[in-house]
């Protein structure tokens, strides 16, 4: 081999060293920035679940305990309610809101799970829920947020509504309630806190009952008039006040806190009170309520809603603003664009169910159920033989009325009678009587209206799983104290 050959044949072995050189540097460059752009991913995650988070809004459901809607100052009622009356004025009004059940356990449960109380289990008071259903915390915190529920609980078991729980007893801890706010907003998480009051359920002890004097203030129609009872519903329209200013504690916190224009706030007065005709029947007075909306560049300000919507659609809507997927199992549906103007209508039908089986002092068994579109009320009194009856029915005001009827007051007996004995079937023009105080279903004419409104009960009792009469007598099986035998007998 020449010099020259030899000299080419060291370049060539030098220049493949090099190419092999670059291409393990060429490698280990690409590794880390393979590795660069993996933490620089890593980093950003975080961030932008922090950036999602914070466009999710968080959502503050505030409810009253047995309080009727038409009661509140904004629904014409002689209650003293500003900050309620406020939302109003600075959110959505909703005029055609209800519930499934008028008794503050199956509502609750309603409310948290998004159905009605037989599939759910929890149709009688003191009562809980199938093992296997889901709560709106199992709904939001894959989503993000914080799940808190503060005061007044009535609802079981543990498992199936795993709140983040802020004591308050039978009204919410404020300072606590304060201080989660404080904690979700430092840490940049959306929250869903139900803050759960326990007025102005009885006994009405709070207020200030001096602002509602016993001789000008009104009573309602299907309620008799006697001195007892005036007293009594003085202390009643103080309780509500005293409700109120709980709900004014509420906004004045997610306005110090600069929580309000990113804040959905829902207001609701739950069933009626206890009087007659109200909480524990199928009445509008027992299952409608009033419902204020407020949510700051969403809800448009002073604006009225006549859409008819249910408790059940509460936790489906708190999944849509959360930005979450439709959950095909449940019974309600979302009302967001109800709330953001999209539409003014959103259900044809709402539904109602009461069971005396197992309440305090109650029937042994007296099932209800309704059905209602905007202009008639159906009303099933499925044991209507039997003699209607609560815990009400011992207090002093009911044991006046019913002195009044007996002292020969052909009203007061009309309506004490009317308390405790009813049809089979009723029926209600709720545009012409609101009250529903006009039974009209002996005439003629609304035949078809009957009919039409039957089938539709038929058939949400048969989706349900609501076999009336037998479900009514097996609810002694569906309350907290017969669980927890059952549990016991199992171990």
């Amino acid at each position: 081999m020449s010099e020259y050959d030899s000299l080419i044949g060291l370049s060539k072995e030098n220049q493949a060293r090099s190419e092999n050189g670059n291409l393990k540097i060429l490698t280990i460059v690409k590794a880390l920035a393979v590795c660069a752009i993996g933490l620089f991913a890593c980093d950003l995650a975080p961030a932008q679940e922090k950036t999602q988070q914070a466009q999710q809004p968080n959502i503050v459901f505030v409810i009253a305990d047995d309080c009727t809607f038409r009661d509140i100052g904004c629904y014409g009622g002689q209650a003293h309610t500003p900050n309620i009356d406020r939302l109003a004025n600075e959110g959505m009004k909703f005029e055609r809101c209800f519930q499934a059940a008028p008794m503050c356990s199956p509502t609750r449960h309603n409310i948290f799970t998004g159905l009605y109380p037989v599939k759910s289990g929890a149709y009688p008071n003191h009562t809980f829920a199938n093992d296997n259903v889901k709560s709106i915390v199992h709904y939001l915190r894959p989503l993000g947020y914080r799940v808190a529920q503060a005061g007044k609980t009535h609802f079981s078991p543990q498992s199936v509504f795993p709140f983040e729980k802020l004591g308050g007893n039978k009204n919410p801890d404020m300072d606590k309630v304060k201080d989660f706010m404080k904690s979700a907003k430092d840490d940049q998480q959306p929250f869903c806190l139900f803050a759960c009051s326990n007025e102005p359920h009885t006994p009405w002890d709070k207020g200030d009952p001096s602002r509602y004097p016993v001789n000008e203030i009104e009573l309602p129609p299907y309620v008799v008039d006697t001195p007892v009872v005036r007293e009594a519903f003085s202390r009643y329209l103080a309780e509500i006040t005293y409700f109120d200013e709980q709900v004014g504690q509420i906004v004045e916190m997610l306005d110090k806190l600069g929580l309000r224009d990113n804040t959905m706030l829902i207001v609701v007065s739950e069933q009626g009170n206890s009087m007659p005709f109200a909480k524990w029947t199928c009445y509008d007075n027992g299952l409608r309520s009033a419902m204020l909306v407020r949510w700051p560049g969403k809800v448009k300000p002073q604006s009225v809603s006549k859409a008819m919507v249910e408790y059940v659609d509460l936790t489906p809507t708190f999944i849509d603003v959360a930005g979450g997927e439709v959950v095909e199992e449940l019974d309600g549906k979302s009302f967001r664009k109800v709330l953001v103007g999209d539409t003014d209508k959103h259900k044809e039908f709402v539904f109602g169910i009461m069971t005396t089986r197992g309440i305090l002092n109650g029937s042994d068994a007296y099932a209800i159920r309704s059905v209602r579109d905007e202009n008639y009320k159906l009303i099933l009194n499925l044991n209507h033989e039997s003699r209607f009856s609560n815990i009400y029915m011992q207090s002093d005001e009911f044991k006046s009325m019913v002195e009044k009827a007996e002292g020969g007051d052909a009203e007061a007996e009309r309506l004490v009678t009317g308390y405790q004995v009813r049809p089979a079937i009723e029926l209600y023009d709720c545009k012409s009587d609101p009250m529903e105080m006009k039974n009209i279903a002996a005439s003629p004419q609304h035949a078809k209206t009957i009919k039409r409104l039957r089938k539709r009960l038929d058939q949400w009792m048969e989706e349900q799983g609501d076999l009336g009469v037998e479900t009514e007598m097996n609810a002694i099986e569906r309350q907290v104290k017969r669980r927890g035998k059952k549990q016991k007998a199992q171990r």
